[in-house]
């Protein structure tokens, strides 16, 4: 049975093949692992993005702020 892997910023996720719920995936020696996502788990990562998100939109701000400088300063 083949899986759908999501490359994810800090492991592996797939469908499990037993019980269909996205879990994260270890291959140890040719055998794969499958642990499944916990509720409390998958809050962290999203408050981590969430975060990470944040950070990316107040430096694009900043960059948007300093484009507008420099052309208002070629005009």
């Amino acid at each position: 049975m083949k899986t759908f892997a999501i490359k994810h910023i800090m492991s592996d996720v797939a469908k499990c093949p037993i019980c269909g719920s996205y879990s994260k995936i270890k291959v140890k020696e040719g055998e794969t692992t499958y642990q499944a996502v916990q509720d409390e788990e998958a809050f962290k990562k999203i408050q981590q993005l969430k975060k990470a998100m944040d950070k990316f939109k107040i430096k694009a701000d900043q960059l948007e702020k300093e484009l507008n400088e420099l052309k208002s300063k070629h005009s």
